[in-house]
C-alpha cells in the first residue's frame, strides 16, 4: 500500500506538498504514520497541470523519494494548481520499476492508488481481455492499479471525455463495478481496497473503499481560502472565509493544522473545477 496527495487550486510549488510540510509526502514515504509498514520506498511519481499543455507533465523515478536530489529540486522551483503526487510500497511481490510507479496518463487525465486488489493474477487475463485496444496498450508495468487504470480509461471513453466531474465519478463507479465482478468470478471473492484520484486538471474524485469490514486505508481532505507554505516552512490551509479555492486530499494529514476531515469509509469526494466538493456514498 501507498501514501498520496491531491492538490487543487491557486498555483503552489511543488515542494509545498512534497517536502515543506511537517508531513509531507516525503516524510510519508520514511514514517507514515497510519500504516502498520511505515516505508514508502519503492518509488515514487508527480504529475502536473501546466497551463496551455494538454496532458500533465510527470516524474517518476524507481528511488525512495527521500533520496533523491532531483525530486526536491524539481518541487523548489515548479509550480502548478493542480499536483498529484505518490509514493510507493509495491504489493503481492510485484517488481519494483518505472513502469510500476503512479500516477498513470492517458490524454489529460491522471490516476494513482493506493491499495490493493487481492488475487489479481486470478482476474488479469479476463482483465485484459475486456479492454479496447487503445487501453491495452497503454499498460507498461504489471500492477493492479494501472489495469484498473486501462477500465477507467475504456469507461471515460463511453462518455466521450466529456469535460465534467461527474464523468470522472461515473468512470471510476463504473470500473469498481466491473473489477469486483472479476474478483467474484475469478478470484474467489477476494478483498479489493480502492483508495484512488482521478483528474482531468481541472475536476477531480477521489475514492475511499474497501470491502474488507475489518480495513480501510485512511484518506483526509481539507478545504479552505488559500494554501501556502511560510517562510519559516510552515505550511497552513487559511480557514474557508467564503469561497472555497483551494483542495488537499491525503492519504495523511500534511500538518497539526485544523480543517482535515477524515473521508467516510466507502465515499468517495467529488472536486468540481469551481472546487464545489460533493460527498457521495460508494455502494453496489
Amino acid at each position: 500500500m501507498c501514501r498520496f496527495t491531491l492538490y487543487m487550486g491557486d498555483p503552489v510549488s511543488l515542494a509545498s506538498l512534497i517536502t515543506d510540510p511537517d508531513n509531507s509526502l516525503i516524510n510519508q514515504s520514511i514514517h507514515a504514520k497510519e500504516r502498520l509498514e511505515p516505508l514508502n520506498g519503492d518509488g515514487f511519481g508527480v504529475a502536473w497541470y501546466v497551463p496551455d499543455h494538454h496532458m500533465p507533465a510527470r516524474f517518476r523515478s524507481v528511488s525512495p523519494a527521500w533520496s533523491n536530489a532531483n525530486l526536491a529540486e524539481l518541487a523548489r522551483v515548479t509550480t502548478s494548481s493542480c499536483v498529484l503526487a505518490h509514493v510507493r510500497a509495491a504489493t503481492q511481490d510485484l517488481e519494483v520499476s518505472e513502469a510500476n510507479c503512479h500516477p498513470f496518463r492517458w490524454g489529460r487525465y491522471s490516476f494513482m492508488h493506493n491499495g490493493d486488489i487481492k488475487n489479481f493474477k486470478l482476474i488479469r487475463r479476463a482483465l485484459l481481455e475486456r479492454l479496447s485496444d487503445e487501453a491495452f496498450d497503454l499498460i507498461r508495468g504489471n500492477t493492479d492499479s494501472e489495469h484498473f487504470f486501462g477500465l477507467v480509461v475504456d469507461h471515460l471513453k463511453r462518455q466521450n471525455e466529456s469535460d465534467s466531474c461527474r464523468s470522472l465519478a461515473d468512470a471510476l463507479r463504473a470500473s469498481i463495478m466491473e473489477v469486483q465482478a472479476l474478483v467474484r468470478s475469478h478470484a474467489n471473492h477476494a478483498h479489493i481496497y480502492l483508495n484512488a484520484v482521478l483528474s482531468d486538471g481541472k475536476n477531480a474524485v477521489a475514492t475511499r473503499y474497501s470491502t474488507d469490514p475489518d480495513l480501510i486505508e485512511s484518506l483526509y481532505i481539507n478545504t479552505g481560502t488559500k494554501y501556502f507554505c511560510d517562510d519559516d516552512g510552515v505550511c497552513h490551509m487559511l480557514e474557508q472565509e467564503g469561497k472555497t479555492r483551494a483542495v488537499l486530499v491525503s492519504s495523511e494529514p500534511l500538518n497539526d493544522g485544523a480543517g482535515w476531515e477524515a473521508v467516510p469509509k466507502n465515499h468517495m469526494a467529488l472536486i468540481s473545477a469551481d472546487r464545489l466538493i460533493q460527498i457521495q456514498p460508494l455502494t453496489f
